[in-house]
């Protein structure tokens, strides 16, 4: 029979730990966080510690694998089942739903001490996906096209959820998401409310649009 009580402790430790490392990762940098501080902060013994991470840095790799992780499941079912096209819209509202339910993660990923090349992990696999949805849709673009066409996104993006962070993610999801959309398919146009975006030069006038 399954230890139910032991679970409960576990998820407890693993909660306290994060909470502590992602606490401790605003105020420094990984290199001087050191187990016995990180341990007093959590509450919780070495031994503890030991029983689920190898060092400090194994800590940092685990709780970003078990974010992608997540990540990638909240994408998949957005995508259906090949039958039909899905909604770029939902797509991004997925994106950023899942960067909010892993909001101390986000932060400190993000913040001075954090690893900026986790964030574009995730937005890579996230963007990846959209480009292999809508390549049917992509108006004959070239792979190199491709690559700073996501590149840019995806950075654009990443300025996006640093400045809804620095605001405390007050805005909604599903405001983000909108916001998201409009600038990236609309550019500026966004500023002056326009509600379709422009085909570019030599776009077939009857292709269809994301939406």
């Amino acid at each position: 029979m399954r230890d139910t009580g032991n679970d409960q402790r576990t998820r407890l430790s693993h909660s306290l730990i994060r909470q502590a490392f992602t606490d401790l990762l605003k105020q420094k940098p990984i290199q001087r966080i050191t187990v016995k501080e990180l341990c007093q902060k959590a509450g919780v013994n070495r031994s503890t510690f030991y029983a689920h991470y190898v060092d400090i840095y194994d800590l940092l790799a685990k709780l970003e694998e078990d974010m992608a992780n997540d990540f990638q499941q909240a994408l998949t079912p957005l995508f259906g089942t090949g039958m039909e096209e899905p909604s770029l819209l939902r797509v991004i509202t997925g994106i950023y739903q899942c960067l909010k339910d892993n909001g101390d993660i986000c932060t400190v990923t993000l913040g001075e001490y954090g690893d900026k090349a986790f964030a574009v992990r995730l937005l890579s696999m996230g963007w990846e996906s959209c480009l292999a949805a809508y390549s049917n849709h992509l108006w004959g673009a070239s792979p190199r096209q491709l690559e700073y066409f996501y590149a840019f996104v995806s950075n654009g993006h990443i300025g996006l959820l640093q400045k809804w962070l620095e605001e405390g993610m007050t805005t909604s999801v599903e405001e983000m998401a909108q916001m998201g959309k409009n600038i990236m398919l609309h550019g500026m146009d966004f500023l002056r409310g326009c509600s379709q975006p422009c085909a570019p030069q030599g776009t077939p006038q009857n292709s269809p649009q994301l939406s």
